[in-house]
């Protein structure tokens, strides 16, 4: 079971997309500000999230929500495909200068707690924002919410996407 309803349609990811594109600066700005902070602990994203956060959602859950919306403002180029390891290997892709510390940003970022993955992922979306790549927001959502599923699933098909080139994720867990 994932977050999303159908393959590329996830309506709070919609939400954030309708933002850039209205070119809703204020609300992108409030967003931002959760930036290096506790999700949820910024009082200025409030009403762009609570708003859109389903009835029943469980705290865990409702962390990711704040998380993306932050990371989404700070770099809404968004692409329905791939997963973060297909991003990640899109910066280092033709340059070998680039390939090794890439690729050890990478593995630290494959072994976090979830606790300190957002940290990790707001430096490695710093880092695709620096090189123009896109990112699909939705699987990233549904990514984050099962990073501590015992099978690591999510984990391994980053890995998969970045060393072998294709996800193949999405079908497992």
């Amino acid at each position: 079971m994932s977050l999303m309803t159908k393959p590329n349609q996830h309506p709070f990811i919609d939400y954030l997309e309708g933002l850039r594109d209205a070119d809703d600066r204020q609300a992108l700005a409030a967003l931002r500000r959760g930036l290096g902070r506790r999700p949820g602990a910024a009082p200025e994203m409030y009403p762009y999230v609570v708003p859109r956060l389903p009835t029943e959602v469980h705290p865990q859950d409702e962390e990711v929500y704040y998380l993306i919306a932050a990371l989404f403002a700070s770099h809404p180029m968004s692409t329905p495909n791939g997963n973060l390891g297909d991003h990640l290997r899109a910066v280092v892709k033709g340059d070998e200068n680039r390939q090794a510390g890439v690729e050890r940003r990478f593995t630290i970022l494959l072994s976090v707690h979830r606790e300190d993955l957002p940290d990790h992922l707001r430096q490695t979306i710093s880092l695709l924002r620096s090189h123009e790549v896109a990112v699909n927001w939705r699987q990233l959502m549904s990514d984050i919410r099962y990073w501590d599923h015992p099978d690591a699933f999510v984990q391994r098909g980053w890995a998969r996407a970045f060393w072998l080139g294709h996800a193949g994720a999405e079908a497992e867990g």
